[in-house]
């Protein structure tokens, strides 16, 4: 073979190789520095948490306005409209209530047994409305997140607003269940504002954990109904834990560091005369609710890069 067709199959000399790696490689750095000083960023890097964080704050709006988009397609279809939000927690309120009205008996019975199941229903009903829609936020969005870049975090975050919006004709309904059947309205009553702020920022913690995991393994979605009905049977829904399990004092304890319970809990001590939450779920529900918002944070941070990418 010719000097002339061993260049035209591709065997360059060596000093050429090297410089056109040198060209290709200055003209990446090139890039990334123009890219840089545009206001440009790397496609599929992840940035900084600090600067992540921040830019996620900076376009919050644009979580609330999806959530809102989202509430609004969702009922506009039904013609009973914003009435589905509260037939579903207060049909399963009334159908707890009356089975186990005739089966709870003994210390395990709760005193204003009626009261008692709705108020464990309706805010329970919070927290598995954004564990199982957190699930699907990202999986769920698959063409808008492919589609425009911004911080994946906002996601899960709509989830949890929309879920948020949900509960105020909740909680109102709520409110006037409790007077229909005899509670007298007292100041109390305005904490449960900020228990379920503070729930909220646990269901975000959540909902990010779920959102990550189901984007690596779609299975978790068909794992969440199954956690979702052990939480309803032991946090206390229907029965008094206390009484339920007084003889067994390290099952107790264990009863009243689970997060649902604690919310639950502390709902029912504002709400309800006959009823004060433990102390050990006064303490957990704001651990169990810091917690989960860090390391929810950096574990949805961590995989921010791989959001999309194969799906």
């Amino acid at each position: 073979m010719r000097p002339a067709e061993r260049r035209l199959s591709g065997a360059a000399p060596h000093g050429q190789r090297d410089q056109r790696s040198t060209v290709t490689t200055s003209s990446v750095a090139g890039g990334d520095a123009a890219g840089a000083y545009a206001g440009l960023s790397v496609v599929g890097k992840r940035p900084p948490l600090s600067a992540y964080l921040t830019d996620a704050w900076r376009r919050r709006s644009f979580g609330v306005t999806l959530a809102s988009n989202k509430l609004i397609a969702s009922l506009l279809p039904n013609r009973l409209g914003v009435l589905w939000i509260v037939i579903k927690p207060l049909s399963l309120a009334l159908i707890y209530g009356a089975i186990f009205h005739f089966v709870i008996a003994g210390p395990a019975r709760p005193a204003d047994f009626v009261l008692y199941v709705i108020v464990g229903v309706f805010v329970l009903e919070f927290f598995t409305n954004c564990f199982g829609a957190g699930a699907k936020a990202i999986t769920g969005n698959s063409k808008l997140v492919q589609s425009i870049g911004f911080p994946r975090i906002l996601l899960p975050f709509s989830v949890v607003i929309e879920q948020a919006m949900r509960m105020v004709p909740v909680v109102v309904l709520m409110v006037l269940l409790l007077i229909v059947f005899g509670e007298t309205p007292r100041w109390s009553w305005l904490l449960i504002v900020p228990i379920l702020l503070v729930m909220g920022i646990f269901n975000f913690g959540v909902a990010l954990v779920v959102a990550r995991l189901s984007v690596h393994a779609r299975d978790v979605q068909q794992v969440i109904p199954i956690i979702t009905r052990v939480l309803f049977y032991v946090s206390g829904i229907f029965f008094d834990v206390d009484g339920a399990l007084r003889d067994f004092p390290t099952l107790l304890t264990i009863a009243h560091l689970i997060p649902t319970y604690d919310f639950i809990s502390l709902s029912r001590a504002v709400l309800l005369d006959s009823y004060t939450a433990p102390t050990l779920a006064v303490v957990a529900a704001p651990v169990w609710a810091v917690v989960a918002l860090v390391f929810g944070v950096v574990f949805f941070w961590r995989a921010e890069a791989r959001y999309g990418l194969s799906d």
